[in-house]
């Protein structure tokens, strides 16, 4: 199952830089591509405001 951001997104781009398939995409609230999410995991651990989940 892929990670989802809420809407509580802040949109400080450190998941970013964690993603190793680079599936999240900028915005005002940033996304994942739920095709290329490998549900690692590493976007929900350094996500400030905990707005990432499966």
């Amino acid at each position: 199952m892929a990670y989802k951001i809420s809407d509580e997104c802040i949109a400080c781009g450190a998941c970013m830089d964690t993603c190793p398939t680079s599936c999240i995409a900028e915005g005002e609230k940033y996304s994942i591509k739920e095709s290329d999410c490998i549900s690692c995991g590493a976007c929900a651990d350094v996500c400030p405001v905990s707005c990432i989940s499966e």
